[in-house]
């Protein structure tokens, strides 16, 4: 007996290829520039709340901050990413697990403190005050005590107060070229938080530079980049004070005290502007006081065979044993493609050439039918030629 033949339809995804990329006025529409994908969730299992949330992967998405501050879509994909560390570094987080990702949330009524981390602190003291026969005070006490203050940032925001005491050495002959430098805080309720003894040098050409700087109270002054580091209340301030034998910083010439001081970064509590991401996939958060951190790092995901995901909706796919384990990559690394910001991912389909691909069919098939009706028109009269 004969059985005849059949046919069996099967669907091929060509999930690897990607359409243009067009550019938007929206800092969080993103799209991958080449292979890869970002990592997403939904919003209802983020609001369960419960276990591990299952992971999609998808190529683009236009994101923006819903009411609780969650980085979401209008299909409800929230973007997934690590998070940075309160300086804005980032952890060592698994390359092959989901389990470090989190949802990203940026809360556009968010404060925060950008405390004071690093100052420099430079004066000329007057080398008259430490040579014999420098005026002297009530018991022989050094009369000529330099005081200066320098303001910075604390970890609450609030604006603190360090208090700089120099006192001269006055010697019984010669030059001591030393002085005492202590240190008081506003922020440790006005407490002494370090004392050191700055020597220096008095030699032909490098007369007034620093010789050393030794530590009575508080940390150990480093000779090579010149920083104290100086724990103030709530933290540690890298003071830069000037290397030995530099011409900046510490400096004792003449007989005038010149303060020079600043901190080199902090600023009081600033209010969230706006957010943008690099090219590298971090996001930064901007401040309207004029600083910005990294408080998310975006991973590119790969596999072996993007076309064996699994799909699923809303332009979602899942990884499957036929795509392969993943990986998660920084952007632009790798094999995969960069995380552009500004930018959606249009269809692959190019519309124009499918409705010009569609009216040379209709055209075809149009004129077939004319020639097939011709033939049977003639068909039809050789018939009645023949009656």
């Amino acid at each position: 007996m004969y059985s005849a033949g059949g046919v069996r339809s099967t669907s091929m995804r060509l999930i690897d290829e990607r359409g243009p990329l067009i550019g938007t006025s929206n800092s969080t529409d993103l799209a991958v520039d080449g292979r890869g994908f970002m990592a997403v969730t939904t919003i209802d299992a983020v609001a369960r709340g419960v276990g591990d949330l299952p992971i999609s992967l998808t190529t683009t998405g236009s994101f923006k901050s819903d009411a609780d501050g969650i980085m979401r879509n209008q299909t409800g994909q929230v973007l997934m990413g690590w998070p940075a560390n309160p300086d804005g570094s980032l952890g060592n987080y698994s390359r092959d697990s989901f389990t470090d990702l989190i949802p990203v949330k940026v809360d556009q009524n968010q404060y925060v403190a950008n405390p004071t981390t690093a100052l420099s602190l430079g004066a000329n003291l007057p080398a008259t005050s430490t040579k014999v026969g420098a005026d002297t005070g009530v018991g022989g006490a050094p009369a000529l005590v330099e005081t200066m203050s320098l303001k910075y940032t604390g970890n609450l925001g609030t604006l603190e107060t360090l208090n700089f005491t120099f006192t001269p050495t006055v010697p019984t002959t010669g030059n001591s070229n030393e002085w005492t430098m202590t240190i008081e805080d506003s922020a440790s309720d006005g407490a002494q938080i370090a004392e050191y003894t700055l020597t220096f040098d008095g030699a032909m050409g490098s007369g007034g530079t620093l010789a050393s700087i030794a530590a009575v109270t508080g940390d150990d002054y480093d000779p090579a980049s010149g920083v104290i580091p100086l724990n103030v209340g709530g933290g540690t301030i890298a003071m830069d004070v000037g290397a030995i034998g530099a011409t900046g910083g510490m400096t004792q010439l003449s007989q005038t005290f010149a303060p020079i001081g600043k901190a080199t970064n902090g600023t009081p509590v600033a209010r969230l502007v706006s957010v943008n991401i690099d090219d590298n996939g971090y996001l930064h958060a901007n401040y309207d006081q004029g600083f910005e951190k990294v408080i998310y790092q975006i991973p590119v995901v790969d596999v072996p065979n993007p076309n064996g995901l699994t799909s699923a909706s809303n332009q979602t796919y899942q990884v499957s044993a036929e795509s392969g384990p993943y990986y998660l990559w920084d952007s632009g690394d790798g094999p995969t493609g960069q995380l552009i910001g500004n930018s959606l991912e249009q269809s692959t389909t190019d519309v124009t050439q499918e409705l010009t691909n569609l009216i040379t069919t209709q055209r075809a098939y149009s004129s077939n039918v004319k020639v097939i009706q011709t033939v049977d028109e003639m068909l039809q009269e050789t018939t009645n030629l023949k009656r």
